[in-house]
């Protein structure tokens, strides 16, 4: 069993929650700009760690709500637990977030064009 700190709801067993994949990857804005193998890569290549992983998880049965976790895969131990939009706090945190390679795609780039306009 694995215990999660909900944000807003405190400690619940695991079983109320739902995993939602990695964390900080943007949608691409024009999907269709994009070649089938770039989208494809967005939409089936993970990174896949054995430790620090940066992960969206929601509260299902509970409060419903978003938030991301930074979790060892190796040892299911949790870092760090933060609310979306935000990023990571920790220095484990952060550094997972900087060798994230996903964000040097294609559709990353496509997410981030137009961004501010």
């Amino acid at each position: 069993m694995l215990l999660i700190d909900c944000p807003w709801c405190g400690p619940r067993d695991d079983e109320e929650f739902h995993y939602g994949g990695e964390a900080h990857i943007l949608r691409p804005r024009d999907a269709a700009a994009l070649s089938d193998e770039a989208f494809a890569d967005y939409l089936f290549m993970q990174q896949n760690p054995k430790g620090p992983h940066l992960e969206r998880w929601s509260h299902n049965h509970g409060c419903r709500r978003w938030f991301n976790m930074l979790r060892n895969t190796a040892t299911n131990e949790i870092l760090e637990i933060y609310p979306m939009g935000e990023k990571p706090k920790t220095e484990a945190g952060q550094a997972a977030y900087a060798a994230n390679w996903r964000r040097e795609t294609a559709a990353e780039k496509n997410a981030l064009s137009g961004e501010g306009s």
